[in-house]
């Protein structure tokens, strides 16, 4: 007599693919963008610059820091 197999059932579907992401896939191309654009801008032609001080002084920071 031959023995039977057992054969999984199929798992529970939820109609759709599985979409979430982990945080990382966001965040990662956010922050490349920002410090591109970062390196991209020069806060001696921006017109805010004499308006906000303290925006400049971050941009120069960011860029002396990569500038490393």
């Amino acid at each position: 007599m031959p023995a039977r197999s057992h054969t999984r059932p199929h798992p529970a579907t939820t109609g759709g693919a599985d979409t979430r992401i982990p945080w990382w896939a966001l965040a990662l191309p956010v922050l490349a963008f920002a410090t591109l654009l970062a390196l991209v801008l020069n806060p001696s032609d921006a017109q805010a610059a004499a308006t906000h001080p303290t925006l400049t002084q971050l941009v120069e920071r960011i860029q002396q820091l990569m500038a490393g």
